[in-house]
């Protein structure tokens, strides 16, 4: 108790390591005794290392800043990597904001599991194969005659083509991306028929004009569906000469066209089993304009519209009626496009 008390050194007991084990004068020490006990001493260490990670990496002010951003962005459609490549002030990876998703931290904002479009279950495929009558002749236009092709030509540009559609009877969504840019555009018909899908080449022909044509659409990848069978409606202008080359992806081979993988997006907007009677082809640029402003991580974060208009101008995407979306103000819901199915239902 006396201030002026100093307690005996020892100079065994003072240094590195610091304790009294295997002491050989320990029997009749008289001073304070230290001793290290492994077994306890990692206890500890366990249990200041599950203590330091309990809870999340964010102080209150952080994560009201967090989720007064990304809940309205997400009732939007957009993905998390969407909002994050767009608020770089979020200081948090993909993976840590999934993870305060899903552990419920942002539910005051009305951020749960629900609200991430990736947690949305598919409705799995039935595959019904049923052969045609008459078999079209493919020969020198098949998948691998268009990898012979790249292999002599690299730097060739690809654009893919496919439809997509809610009901048999129609309307139908001809769909066209521009491989390496990840640019889509999208015409709306009322026949499934090669000649009406022919007819989309005739009016981009007349659009963009025959050399920005022949750069877009000179080589075009498309399924082996019987609206594209007659390949010289496409390949064919209306003064008869060459205008593009058609090639046919193999048989049953989904992964081929990738234009697939981006009906994701057309999807978010328009699900299956909402009708497609209302849609305009307005309207239809406007849910194109949006998908096309969705940055992607595959392009470093930039959208396919910049990637686009840094290769081919604005000009070009503006002959394509596509227009720079704001990337807070993108939707990837049926509420983009409300108006169209409020009509079908008028």
């Amino acid at each position: 108790m006396c201030p002026r008390y100093k307690e005996p050194s020892c100079r065994r007991r003072d240094i590195s390591p610091g304790a009294c084990n295997k002491c050989t004068d320990l029997p009749k020490c008289h001073l304070d005794k230290y001793f290290y006990k492994a077994d306890a001493a990692h206890e500890a260490y366990r249990a200041t290392l599950v203590k330091s990670r309990i809870g999340i990496n964010l102080t209150e002010e952080k994560r009201n800043e967090i989720g007064q951003t990304i809940a309205p962005l997400l009732k939007q459609g957009q993905s998390v990597y969407q909002i994050l490549s767009a608020h770089g002030e979020i200081d948090k990876s993909i993976r840590a904001v999934y993870g305060y998703i899903e552990s419920g931290v942002f539910k005051d904002f009305g951020v749960d599991n629900f609200s991430l479009k990736e947690q949305v279950s598919r409705k799995r495929y039935k595959c019904i194969c049923k052969p045609r009558k008459n078999k079209p002749v493919y020969e020198g236009r098949l998948y691998k005659d268009l990898m012979g092709l790249l292999d002599e030509e690299p730097d060739i540009r690809i654009a893919e083509m496919d439809t997509v559609m809610n009901s048999l009877q129609g309307p139908y969504i001809q769909t066209i991306i521009f491989t390496g840019t990840g640019f889509m555009v999208g015409y709306i018909h009322k026949q499934k028929t090669a000649a009406s899908m022919a007819s989309t080449f005739d009016m981009l022909q007349s659009m963009l004009g025959d050399r920005l044509f022949s750069l877009l659409l000179g080589i075009v990848l498309t399924d082996r569906g019987a609206e594209f069978e007659a390949f010289d409606l496409f390949e064919k202008g209306p003064d008869g000469s060459t205008r593009c080359n058609l090639f046919y992806c193999d048989p049953m081979q989904s992964s081929q066209p990738h234009v697939e993988n981006s009906h994701n997006y057309v999807r978010d907007i328009i699900p299956n089993g909402y009708p497609l009677d209302g849609i305009t082809q307005d309207d239809l640029n406007l849910a194109f304009s949006h998908i096309n402003s969705v940055p992607r991580k595959s392009f470093g974060g930039k959208t396919p519209y910049e990637v686009f208009t840094f290769l081919y101008g604005e000009e070009a995407a503006g002959i394509l009626n596509i227009e720079r979306i704001a990337r807070d103000d993108v939707t990837l819901n049926p509420g983009l496009l409300r108006h169209a199915f409020k009509r079908n239902k008028d």
